[in-house]
């Protein structure tokens, strides 16, 4: 009986100690990594990454006619673990566009980041991406109005302005504001955009960033 205790014991600390040492969304990332390793995927295409608003967008090519476009977006993912990946899933891709929509997260995690500190964490993601694909163009998708997160739309306003005036600073970007398209005509936040979480979109708020990153996109 006391072999069994042990024994149990061993496979429960073990499961405990690998859970720990797993970063978060590896399984996302390895899942990813099958999927290549299957289908390869095309080659000179547009990476779209970063989290769920990405990530949801299941049928995001057929949104975008005669443009290759690789989606790597992971639900719930922050900028930092985008950049803990981004040698997973942004630079083997050695894509012609790298699309970023995440930093809305940041802003409502438990460590509750402020403006400033979400920018420096884009900051980062996008060094890590230039110094490495340094003739790669680079878009943004401003952090969107979510209804149940309108406490935070002040510091999520404030983000998106720091981040759009770097990027008009870098050669070879482009800052998808998609912020006010999703405001009515009072700029109210639009709930029938929004699915039953008033987070994630439905197809009527996906038809407005489709037009609005459209016009962006390299051929």
């Amino acid at each position: 009986m006391k072999k069994i205790l042990i024994i149990l014991c061993f496979f429960t600390s073990t499961q405990i100690i690998l859970a720990q040492s797993t970063p978060a969304f590896w399984q996302e990332i390895i899942a990813f990594k099958k999927k290549d390793s299957t289908q390869a995927p095309p080659s000179n295409a547009i990476l779209f990454v970063g989290s769920s608003s990405f990530a949801m967008w299941k049928d995001v090519n057929n949104y975008f006619p005669g443009y290759n476009i690789i989606n790597r977006g992971f639900g719930g993912s922050t900028l930092p673990d985008v950049i803990r990946y981004t040698y997973d899933i942004v630079l083997p891709y050695q894509p012609k566009q790298v699309v970023i929509y995440c930093g809305e997260n940041d802003l409502v995690t438990a460590d509750s980041v402020t403006a400033v500190e979400a920018f420096n964490r884009f900051k980062t993601l996008f060094g890590m991406i230039r110094t490495n694909l340094p003739n790669t163009p680079i878009a943004f998708v401003s952090m969107k109005p979510s209804p149940s997160r309108a406490s935070i739309q002040v510091k999520m306003k404030e983000a998106n302005k720091f981040i759009k005036n770097y990027i008009s600073s870098q050669a070879n970007t482009a800052f998808i504001d998609i912020y006010d398209l999703m405001l009515d005509e009072k700029g109210q936040m639009r709930a029938e955009l929004y699915i039953g979480d008033r987070l994630h979109m439905n197809a009527k708020g996906y038809a407005i960033w489709q037009k609005a990153i459209a016009p962006y996109l390299i051929k």
